[in-house]
């Protein structure tokens, strides 16, 4: 029999945290409407360089994009999905694709919060990933 404290038992899968980048970016008026693609790739790096901050374990990290942000590039800590159509509804389907593992959709969008916490999802802003 296999449990928490079997040492064959495969390690619990990493808290998922999904960005909703667009929500992000736009948080800060920063001038990001001028290179919203350039804006999505600083948003990943950092990312990639700080994780989650305050959240000592290991984490997943994609980056949902769409729009002019299609076509960022993923790297290393990063995984980043362009949304075909509506960020959100990606957002929602990679939500309800990791049931049963813990998620965080990071995002102020009280509409998508709503689906996501639905899920049984956590949820945090923006200011959670940007100091």
């Amino acid at each position: 029999m296999t449990g928490p404290l079997d040492p064959a038992a495969p390690p619990p899968a990493p808290l998922l945290v999904v960005v909703d980048g667009a929500n992000v970016v736009g948080s800060r008026p920063d001038g990001w409407w001028r290179d919203r693609k350039g804006a999505a790739e600083r948003l990943r790096d950092r990312l990639a360089g700080e994780g989650l901050p305050g959240h000592p374990g290991p984490v997943e990290i994609v980056l949902v994009v769409e729009g002019a942000a299609r076509g960022v590039a993923s790297v290393p800590g990063v995984r980043v999905e362009s949304a075909p159509g509506s960020g959100d509804d990606r957002i929602v389907e990679l939500t309800a694709e990791h049931a049963g593992r813990p998620r965080l959709v990071v995002s102020a969008d009280r509409e998508l919060r709503r689906r996501v916490t639905a899920l049984g999802a956590e949820v945090t802003g923006p200011r959670t990933v940007l100091p």
